[in-house]
């Protein structure tokens, strides 16, 4: 059984087969798939993702989106969040990556959200790229229920703050580039305890689907590259990252 604690099924790219992919990724064993949204503008969407496939889902404003987010959609995801009790606040975060993205509202959202998710009680699934450090500093002025800081890639030392704050780290199909040096030093080294997998798909497809669309079904290859990097069995880091992202999340097995 895995548990893919970040994937987009609701997005475009998988209009054509969706039930499909997720009848595949379930075949599988990918037993329980999270989806988060990224605005309110989706929020529709990954409701209807529990309701068709049984997923669990996320709601947030991811900060990619920070230009079309307004101030009335905080108001809007803490009524539906207390009316449908997703499983986290998320996606939600800070991104340095992308030009042109204004920062300080960035910022502002993601302090929002964080008291969102403080009065509900609820985890946060975290995008932080380029950013770390700045998130960082919001968690500690924020205290919340724990979560996912999805597609690590930052330094050990970043990552046992993240640990240290109660958030499990996520790994997917970055972390089967063999040129992917740091993300897989960390995942071969880090407590498996503190470790969680995930696709993001449709995006970060894996090594052997380069450039093409990444799906949930993905996942169990994908374990079993970290297994190979740990020198564990498939079952053992399956058996693991499960029991970890449910306690994060708060899922029933």
């Amino acid at each position: 059984m895995l548990i893919d604690t970040h994937c987009h099924l609701d997005a475009a790219e998988f209009d054509a087969d969706r039930d499909d992919v997720a009848a595949r990724a379930r075949a599988l064993g990918v037993a329980r798939i999270v989806v988060p949204a990224v605005g309110r503008f989706n929020f529709g969407s990954t409701c209807r993702m529990r309701t068709l496939y049984g997923c669990d889902i996320a709601l947030g404003l991811h900060p990619i989106y920070v230009g079309q987010h307004r101030d009335e959609d905080l108001p809007a995801l803490r009524k539906l969040s207390e009316d449908v009790r997703p499983v986290a606040i998320g996606e939600i975060g800070l991104d340095g990556f992308v030009p042109g993205l204004d920062m300080a509202r960035q910022e502002w959202l993601f302090v929002e959200q964080l008291k969102i998710a403080q009065t509900l009680d609820l985890p946060v699934l975290l995008h932080i790229r380029r950013a770390q450090d700045q998130i960082l500093k919001y968690l500690r002025r924020y205290r919340v229920k724990g979560g996912v800081a999805h597609a690590f890639n930052g330094s050990h030392q970043q990552a046992d703050e993240f640990i240290k704050l109660g958030f499990r780290l996520g790994f997917g199909g970055a972390m089967t580039f063999e040129r992917a040096l740091r993300i897989r030093e960390l995942a071969a080294n880090l407590p498996l305890d503190s470790i969680v997998l995930e696709t993001d798909a449709p995006d970060i497809a894996p090594a052997w689907a380069y450039r093409q669309r990444n799906t949930p079904e993905y996942l169990p290859h994908i374990a079993e590259v970290l297994g190979g990097l740990r020198g564990q069995s498939q079952a053992a880091v399956a058996r693991a990252t499960t029991a970890n992202a449910a306690a994060t999340l708060g899922l029933t097995l």
